[in-house]
């Protein structure tokens, strides 16, 4: 079985256990999507969409943020923490957007190929390889699969990758990416990450790849308290 194969024998697993995620119908705009990426860094999704909406409830439009003090930013994103890093990074990609386009918009990135976007969002400071990919899934819908730290570490251990960083992995696993699945697939691996393949303690007894992952230290409990806690979890997820 090569790596595409793989890929799509484990996303149809990923789908027999945890369904295809749901997804909005209306893609956000993106230049919304890469400032809420950028407070969503180090954070929990609840302190920045509270950080996200202080801004927009603020500011009318993110040209409002050209003759911002950054300081003022800063107070409106301290819930999502690193505020001085973040606002230091969004209003720099204000600025230069603006010097580089004459507006404040990143209309121009949607007809460029995947790979050109990238490089192009990633030449702003701040701005890594993990967010501008959740710029092309998440608002051009581009079959590109992010890699966080839960699909870093998930792809890794099942053996579809095996690279020592998070932008080798990405770079590694977009190469020849199976069409249509990077949406359920990477949201799937994140919900596998958190629920079960977890980086100290995983619950290898209960994942549904356990039969093709090629990790070395699988984790199974079999005594019987260990398979009623496995048997209760995987009663919660499915």
């Amino acid at each position: 079985m090569n790596k595409k194969e793989f890929i799509e024998k484990v996303n149809k697993l990923l789908i027999k256990q945890f369904g295809i995620p749901e997804r909005n119908k209306k893609l956000p705009d993106t230049l919304d999507l890469l400032i809420a990426t950028i407070l969503s860094q180090n954070t929990n999704d609840n302190n920045s969409y509270k950080a996200f909406r202080n801004l927009k409830n603020k500011y009318s439009s993110w040209k409002e943020l050209l003759n911002e003090k950054r300081i003022s930013m800063e107070k409106e994103i301290r819930i999502a923490g690193l505020a001085k890093q973040k606002s230091e990074t969004i209003k720099n990609l204000i600025v230069q957007l603006n010097k580089k386009t004459g507006n404040v918009s990143l209309d121009q990135i949607d007809s460029l190929k995947s790979e050109d976007a990238i490089n192009e969002l990633i030449q702003y400071k701040g701005i890594g390889v993990k967010t501008a990919s959740c710029v092309l899934l998440f608002a051009l819908d581009r079959n590109v699969c992010p890699v966080d730290t839960h699909v870093y570490r998930t792809v890794n251990r099942v053996g579809i990758i095996s690279e020592k960083s998070r932008d080798k992995t990405f770079y590694s696993l977009n190469k020849h990416f199976p069409n249509g699945i990077a949406h359920s697939f990477h949201t799937n691996l994140i919900r596998l990450g958190r629920e079960i393949c977890k980086p100290a303690n995983p619950s290898c007894g209960v994942c549904p790849l356990l039969k093709i992952c090629k990790y070395n230290n699988k984790k199974i409990d079999k005594t019987e308290a260990g398979k009623k806690r496995e048997f209760m979890l995987l009663d919660n997820i499915v």
